[in-house]
């Protein structure tokens, strides 16, 4: 019996953590997310600038190189503009690919789809320069978050789970 009562405690212990570790996981994720897609833009801006290469192809090209939600994000886009416009496929694949950007960083990544595929190379750039700074003031601020939420978070899951625990005993 005993045993089965210190069973059910790790347990519980155990989700408490992993709890907090998954929030917490939330920020790390959201940051690096926002650093891949400001390398993906790079990518973008250098692909616009060097080769004679269409959009849809330029995206299908970055999904391909890129993992996880941003790549999603690029792929999805790539298929879309089969059917629609570039900027509308574009802002669609940021509503629905799920991701841990928040809804400002996907406000600011939307900005870029209003122009895109409708002017030319160098309005583009500047279009990708101009989110491209936006990005790395939310990087920023994202590193902020995570650094201050991160251990707490991990901490709080801990110290619940051990209050549980004291409880049930």
């Amino acid at each position: 019996m005993i045993f089965v009562k210190i069973l059910i405690l790790i347990l519980v212990f155990g989700s408490s953590f992993s709890i907090g570790k998954l929030i917490a996981g939330k920020y790390i994720n959201r940051v690096k997310e926002l650093k891949e897609m400001k390398s993906a833009l790079n990518i973008f801006e250098t692909k616009i600038k060097f080769t004679y290469e269409s959009v849809p192809e330029i995206f299908e090209q970055i999904g391909n190189q890129m993992e996880g939600n941003i790549g999603s994000v690029f792929k999805e886009s790539s298929k879309k503009m089969k059917d629609v416009s570039a900027g509308e496929a574009w802002i669609q694949s940021i509503e629905k690919t799920e991701s841990n950007l928040n809804k400002e960083d996907k406000e600011i990544l939307k900005k870029l789809g209003k122009l895109l595929g409708r002017i030319d190379a160098d309005g583009q750039i500047s279009e990708i320069e101009l989110v491209s700074n936006f990005l790395d003031t939310q990087i920023d601020i994202a590193e902020n978050e995570r650094n201050k939420n991160e251990k707490m978070y991990k901490t709080l899951g801990g110290i619940i789970g051990l209050t549980l625990v004291i409880i049930f005993i």
